[in-house]
Order: C-alpha cells, then structure tokens, then sequence
C-alpha cells in the first residue's frame, strides 16, 4: 500500500547539513520512493512510499538530527491505476482450478557418523562402592 508520510522536524538547530541528513535518513528507509521538503520554512518531510514504518522513521529522525513529530500518514491514490476487476464464473457453473506448483529442493545426502563400539572392561563393578 502506497502511503505519504508527513513529519515535521526542527532543522535550524545550528547544524549546516541538518537537511540534508534528514533526507538521507528518510531515503536510506525501506520502501521510500521519493522524499521532499515542504511547509514555509522546509520543515516538513514528506516521505512517499510502499510500507513505509513512520514510527521507526520518526525515531530514527529524533536520534540523528533532533526533535521530529509524525504529523501524519495517508494513503495515496494512484489514478493510473486500473481497477481490479473480479473473475465471474464461466455459464455453466463450473470455475476451473490452477493447483500451485511446486520447485524441487536441493536433494538431502545421509551421510553416516563414524561407528559406535561399546566395550566392556572385565573386573569392573558398578554395584560396588570403593568409598565405603
């Protein structure tokens, strides 16, 4: 699901690259497609994606370049797109069946251990107790 993520962040913290690094902060996120800066004085990050967790971007904001609210999350409408439509049954009542296939694994070798032997040492007794 496409979504749009707006986070408002304080830039003019006194660092140079507080900018920049917010942007390479929110890019470096999984799913994120395009990111901008918006609002009167570019204090908004809009962050447009697939997936994307506001809530570990909002973290990730706070402890890199300082304080970050979530301001809010939408999901985005893509016109372009066609609508899914559904599968109807053929007239005469019977839908036809895709069964999944399968890929063949890697095949499993047994390989055996080294063999076992047990041994018996004569005049050993374990009814018997040396201490006492």
């Amino acid at each position: 699901m496409k979504q749009k993520v707006v986070i408002r962040v304080t830039l003019n913290n006194g660092k140079k690259n507080a900018r920049s690094k917010a942007m390479q902060i929110a890019v470096g996120l999984q799913g994120v497609e395009s990111v901008s800066l918006q609002g009167e004085d570019s204090s908004q990050i809009v962050v447009v994606g697939d997936n994307i967790d506001s809530v570990i971007l909002t973290s990730l904001l706070r402890k890199k370049v300082g304080f970050a609210e979530l301001t809010s999350v939408s999901p985005v409408s893509t016109e372009g797109e066609k609508p899914k439509q559904e599968t109807k049954p053929s007239e005469s009542g019977i839908q036809s069946m895709v069964w999944p296939t399968y890929q063949a694994g890697v095949p499993y070798y047994y390989q055996p251990g080294a063999p076992y032997y047990a041994y018996e040492v004569a005049g050993y007794n374990q009814n018997s107790c040396t201490i006492m």
